[in-house]
């Protein structure tokens, strides 16, 4: 298990979010990741002590992903992490695949470079965090970089379906990839991209993007041994 907190994940917007969606936020990165298994019921207890906060916001955010369909309640239990078949997983990666490549592609002839570069500390959080091994911390900076760069495009409804469409994906290679030394790689294309859009070529953003997000069902994917997938 990654160090025992949950990080702080801001909004595109300038509205602060309340304790209970940071929390809602961490424990929707535990699941990307896979350190909330599939199958599993945990209690709100067992998760707060888990995360190193009280039990009040962790069950009002397990309530609100229960409304997302991203887990189930156990009356007198818990709750239930839902599991998601490689049909979805594959069908969710198209549906990004054809959204964000050629969006962020597109970004390399209209994107404002201060914009680009502001976030290049969200891309090097990446990295660090890949570095060390902290999963939860890897996938709330990635899902910042990348809504981020689709809010450069200036379609809020798009940003929404992508946004979606990440926090129902699974990337359950991740841990045997920090394991092996092996994640810095793959988050290091983060820096690729914002190299690539300052340059302005439109052609190296959509051959990273596109090996990039290839590891979604590539690298990141392994499913855990008896999640049921």
């Amino acid at each position: 298990m990654a160090p025992q907190h949950t990080p702080a994940l801001p909004v595109l917007g300038s509205r602060k979010p309340s304790h209970r969606e940071r929390v809602a936020d961490a424990l929707r990165a535990a699941l990307i990741a896979g350190e909330l298994l599939p199958g599993e019921v945990y209690s709100a207890p067992g998760l707060a002590a888990r995360f190193g906060v009280s039990a009040t916001p962790v069950r009002e955010a397990m309530l609100d992903l229960a409304k997302e369909g991203l887990v189930d309640t156990v009356p007198n239990k818990g709750f239930r992490v839902t599991a998601v078949s490689e049909k979805q997983l594959d069908e969710y990666t198209h549906i990004r695949a054809l959204i964000e490549i050629p969006t962020t592609a597109g970004l390399a002839a209209t994107a404002d470079p201060v914009a680009l570069e502001a976030l290049r500390p969200v891309a090097q959080e990446i990295v660090t965090s890949a570095a060390a091994g902290d999963l939860i911390a890897y996938v709330e900076a990635d899902l910042r970089f990348h809504l981020g760069l689709l809010a450069l495009a200036g379609n809020d409804h798009l940003v929404d379906v992508v946004q979606d469409l990440r926090r129902r994906s699974r990337l359950y290679g991740l841990t045997a990839l920090a394991e092996q030394g092996r994640l810095e790689a793959s988050a290091e294309e983060h820096l690729e991209i914002l190299d690539a859009l300052l340059a302005r070529d439109e052609e190296a953003v959509r051959a990273v993007m596109t090996r990039h997000l290839g590891h979604v069902r590539g690298l990141w994917a392994s499913a855990p041994q008896g999640a049921g997938l």
